[in-house]
């Protein structure tokens, strides 16, 4: 099935129209080397469009609102200090997975209580629109938590969206996991995740290791939740072409001009 439909509703929502009272603050990952990147600088501050990548997911998560936004930050640590100044850095060592990444910033978010952003920092083509409207259906429904998701042609490489009878979250399917029937999926997970504070928390406290890799993955998390009878909702809020992320520098060509082409639209639409 197709939420095309939902997702153009949503598009057309604004700030104006529906405003978040819950306190909002943004995890961006950061720590990565990004060893398919040929360079010896972090891959985040890598530049795309005339600034570095996670400037850009800065920027968007500031203008939907977030109250403080913290870098997980890894590899080349001082230089994402310098690249990126006016965050919070909480660092990652060594690096155990997505949901450890997180952990690690339970202690300098300690006094918050509110709603926690949870994204990477290579994928430039986040939209502020695309936060909101997470942020709105968490608050609305007053969820625990809140994923968002794309439709898209061919969603191969990425975990896939399983929705129960009530068209309601029921998992996240790595794609190298997935049955031949789940891998017909279209709707998938780009990493976009808004938590209730306390909840988050609680979760990652139990959060076990996986058996292989003896990492902690945060996409664990709403199955937990799920299964201890809360909510969880998932909203198609993201476009096709959004989803891309940088891991290589054909990868940064291709974001590029995807960025320099909305960039141009919307310059057009103001003037």
């Amino acid at each position: 099935m197709w939420w095309t439909g939902e997702l153009e509703v949503k598009r057309k929502m604004t700030a104006s129209q529906a405003k978040t009272t819950t306190p909002l603050a943004a995890i961006i990952l950061a720590a990565g080397k990004g060893t398919r990147m040929d360079s010896d600088l972090p891959k985040v501050v890598h530049k795309v469009a005339g600034k570095p990548m996670v400037q850009w997911v800065v920027d968007a998560v500031r203008e939907a609102g977030a109250d403080r936004v913290i870098l997980v930050v890894g590899h080349g640590a001082s230089i994402v200090k310098n690249e990126i100044p006016n965050c919070e850095y909480v660092l990652q060592e060594p690096q155990l997975g997505t949901g450890h990444a997180v952990l690690v910033c339970k202690e300098a978010l300690a006094d918050f209580e509110g709603n926690i952003l949870i994204l990477g920092g290579d994928g430039p083509l986040l939209r502020a629109s695309t936060v909101h409207d997470m942020v709105v259906l968490q608050e609305n429904t007053s969820a625990e938590a809140t994923l968002a998701t794309s439709v898209i042609p061919d969603p191969t490489g990425y975990g896939r969206i399983v929705r129960d009878e009530q068209n309601k979250f029921s998992a996240i399917i790595e794609h190298k996991n997935a049955t031949p029937e789940q891998l017909e999926i279209h709707e998938v997970y780009p990493s976009y995740a808004v938590f209730e504070s306390n909840s988050l928390w609680a979760c990652l406290d139990d959060l076990k290791p996986n058996e292989l890799t003896n990492e902690y993955y945060l996409t664990e998390v709403p199955r937990m939740l799920k299964d201890s009878g809360k909510t969880v909702e998932i909203i198609n809020a993201v476009a096709p072409e959004d989803i891309l992320s940088i891991n290589t520098p054909e990868q940064l060509n291709e974001v590029e001009l995807f960025l320099l082409a909305r960039n141009n639209s919307e310059a057009e639409k103001t003037t």
